[in-house]
């Protein structure tokens, strides 16, 4: 691997990890400077799912302002509101459907997913017309 490569494969490392440790400040200041908002891991978790996932409704929200896709799932089928249910994280949720992220989608979906850990609060939120 080259030095250069190895630069970017360590920049990488670090915005990723800004996101999963919901540092704001730090994640927009490689968002100003080009950094893609939906950039995606070797996994395929975008910045908004490993800040939803980790419960940090700031870093979601300020990633959704910039145009941060709701509905991406990663390689496994999550999206970032089934993550964000998952860990009963009920701030995310509901700041990921004031986005309009789609509780339909994933692999289980967000509904799946309070349903089967009993999460009613949640389930209100998640709760829209199936959409034709």
């Amino acid at each position: 691997m080259s030095q250069g490569e190895e630069r970017a494969l360590a920049l990488a490392h670090r915005v990723f990890e800004h996101a999963r440790q919901g540092r704001v400040r730090e994640l927009s200041g490689y968002l100003d400077l080009g950094v893609p908002v939906n950039s995606t891991d070797s996994d395929g978790n975008s910045l908004v799912m490993l800040a939803a996932y980790h419960g940090h409704p700031r870093t979601v929200l300020a990633l959704l302002e910039r145009g941060a896709d709701p509905d991406r799932a990663n390689g496994r089928g999550q999206t970032p509101l089934s993550g964000a249910v998952f860990k009963g994280e009920r701030e995310v949720v509901a700041a990921l459907v004031a986005a309009d992220a789609d509780p339909y989608l994933g692999t289980p979906n967000a509904l799946e997913a309070a349903r089967f850990f009993g999460r009613e609060d949640l389930l209100e939120l998640l709760e829209v017309p199936e959409p034709d």
